[in-house]
């Protein structure tokens, strides 16, 4: 399995080759909204694995309002999980209300 490091590293070449990026943003984009998480209300950053020292490290320097937010998105996606359901349209998260920890 790759680290993260190792993807950064592949991401930033892809981006750096104008044929790679033309290919492989676009798909990147379908493939998120085929995932369907934002549906769910839930951020790329919730779907990582947390039984790591390293992610468990990194939950633990959460500002308490964001650790309090990704519990609530995770809390509310398995809700709407159990129900079969997905959240309202106006509730969805869009690629633009979706930032990445700082």
């Amino acid at each position: 399995m790759s680290t993260f490091t190792q993807l950064e590293a592949i991401s930033k070449y892809i981006l750096s080759k104008p044929l790679l990026k033309s290919v492989f943003v676009p798909a990147s984009r379908v493939f998120t909204e085929f995932a369907g998480y934002r549906k769910m209300g839930l951020k790329t950053e919730d779907l990582f694995i947390e039984e790591n020292d390293v992610m468990q490290a990194a939950i633990r320097r959460l500002p308490p309002k964001e650790s309090y937010e990704r519990v609530y998105r995770i809390a509310t996606a398995m809700q709407l999980s159990l129900s079969h359901k997905l959240l309202p349209k106006h509730e969805q998260l869009k690629p633009e209300e979706v930032s990445q920890y700082s």
